[in-house]
């Protein structure tokens, strides 16, 4: 199923609609400030599974990532962040990065593993924020983009929704997306690492 969102001005009902879909464990195909990405509740292990297998990969080695509506909620599942890890989050986000954070006792009971670090998104965008203020959690993503090879569908969700609509329950058309992921800076031991260079300016570790 495709469902036209506004991109700038989500249409609450749709917002209300999709939020309960996701939490009777739909996945869904969302847009972000990046890529377009697989995202489901973090209460719903079968949709976890389902979107590792979508990226080919064992759920326990899977990445996927909590997109958060706020700094302040992704702090409730990491380790208390150094002072100037803190300003660098200011500073980047809302925007097109992945922050690796130590992870607190709150992210195993989510993932079902025993993870030491989560990636963390708060996406500049006003359709995964709106999803999130309405589930009233974070949602779990992992980006339909793959990042080893330029696959020019994943970018428009139409054609999204014809290659992989029968995989995934709703694809939520939010426009053209784009073809670069996200920057990933690894935190999780202090100072910042570099991990990945994408849509986030790599100079903001500067």
């Amino acid at each position: 199923m495709l469902l036209s969102v506004h991109p700038v001005d989500p249409e609450p009902r749709k917002i209300a609609m999709i939020a309960e879909q996701l939490g009777r464990g739909a996945v869904v195909v969302c847009p972000t400030d990046t890529v377009y990405a697989f995202v489901c509740s973090p209460h719903h292990a079968r949709a976890m599974e389902a979107i590792a297998r979508l990226k080919g990969a064992k759920p326990h080695k899977a990445e996927l990532s909590l997109i958060c509506m706020d700094i302040a909620q992704a702090t409730r599942y990491a380790k208390p962040l150094d002072t100037s890890v803190f300003r660098l989050l200011k500073r980047a986000l809302p925007g097109a990065y992945t922050f690796i954070v130590a992870a607190n006792g709150e992210v195993p009971k989510l993932f079902q593993t025993n993870r030491k670090s989560v990636g963390i998104r708060i996406p500049d965008h006003p359709i995964p924020i709106a999803l999130v203020a309405a589930m009233g959690h974070p949602l779990v993503a992992a980006s339909v983009h793959d990042p080893d090879r330029v696959v020019d569908y994943t970018t428009d969700p139409e054609r999204i929704a014809e290659h992989l609509g029968k995989q995934v329950d709703l694809v939520i058309d939010g426009g053209i997306g784009g073809l670069k992921a996200s920057t990933v800076i690894d935190v999780s031991g202090g100072a910042p690492v570099l991990l990945r260079e994408g849509a986030g300016d790599p100079a903001i570790l500067h």
